[in-house]
């Protein structure tokens, strides 16, 4: 699906029908963000409904457990590996995968130390998931929320609804 498809699916749905959007979980891979500890605001996911189109846009996702804890603190490949098994598993919830993947935002704690692993890890990643085209990213070098995490990863992905 391309941009323009996307446009045209909104253009053409009628002004009255609603844009439909629901949180979306996997409790499976990692728990809510408000059943931290220290409570946070934010849904895992957002589910948008546009005319037949599905727009899944993946919060700022990292190295959790399904309890909320941080796992493989100080190890930045295993916190990536995590990081791609919960967005996969959100993105499982939906009926969605990696092939629907648009674009990524990915946050690195020290760009400079952690850029040519998370480049290796990346591409291996995508080529094992055969990706084609691979989505449209950037990285970013930022404090995140956490003192013990590494990396967090936003995603956007679309694809058709399903006809049941």
């Amino acid at each position: 699906m391309n941009v323009q498809e996307v446009l045209n699916a909104i253009a053409t749905a009628p002004a009255t029908m609603p844009i439909e959007k629901r949180a979306v979980t996997n409790l499976n891979v990692l728990n809510e963000a408000y059943d931290y500890e220290k409570p946070s605001s934010f849904s895992r996911a957002m589910r948008i409904d546009l005319n037949g189109v599905v727009i899944l846009l993946i919060s700022g996702t990292a190295s959790i457990d399904e309890y909320g804890k941080t796992v493989h603190v100080g190890d930045f490949r295993a916190q990536l590996h995590r990081t791609y098994d919960n967005i996969t598993g959100l993105l499982k919830a939906e009926g969605a995968t990696w092939k629907d993947i648009v674009r990524t935002t990915c946050y690195l704690r020290d760009i400079e130390r952690d850029y040519e692993a998370f480049n290796e890890e990346r591409t291996a990643f995508f080529k094992g998931q055969q990706l084609d085209p691979i989505p449209a990213s950037t990285g970013i070098q930022a404090i995140l929320c956490r003192p013990d995490l590494l990396i967090e990863i936003e995603a956007i992905a679309m694809f058709r609804q399903q006809k049941a």
